[in-house]
């Protein structure tokens, strides 16, 4: 009996030690030091870094000339909010010709907090009271059709 204690003991304390365990998860281009060895700013075509690192996570809004390639790993303690623990960016810019003029390379260090707008965009209109709302649809709908066979 009291080995099947001592068990259930070690079962229970196996159980809190998974539990505290974080979950992970990886989002994002898996960046391959191998491929990216191989560009070459001034050399490297656009094609070419296609066939190496495969389509860009995104493209600049306002200039196609930069390709990003971006991944991201995060880990969860149990039911708290999940936490960026790694974040790479990689930036490649293309001159006119399709060639790669730069390759910049940033890390979670150099990420910044965007401050947020916290006004709200005025729309036009009154505000209705439900009251208002009530009596302004009395009268609105329509009749149920009568047959004209009835009559």
């Amino acid at each position: 009996m009291a080995r099947t204690g001592s068990h259930a003991l070690i079962f229970v304390l196996a159980l809190g030690l998974v539990a505290c365990a974080p979950e992970v998860s990886t989002h994002g281009y898996r960046l391959d030091a191998a491929a990216l060895a191989q560009l070459e700013p001034g050399r490297t075509t656009r094609d070419e870094a296609l066939q190496l690192l495969g389509s860009p996570s995104s493209v600049a809004t306002f200039d196609e000339q930069v390709w990003y390639y971006v991944s991201q790993r995060t880990e969860r303690m149990s039911f708290y909010q999940e936490e960026v623990v790694d974040q790479q960016v990689l930036a490649i810019t293309f001159d006119d010709s399709g060639v790669i003029s730069s390759i910049e390379r940033q890390e979670l260090a150099d990420a910044r907090e965007l401050a947020l707008v916290e006004r709200e965009t005025p729309t036009s209109g009154s505000e209705l009271s439900m009251l208002e709302q009530f009596l302004g649809n009395l009268g609105r709908f329509n009749p149920e059709e009568q047959d004209p066979d009835a009559r």
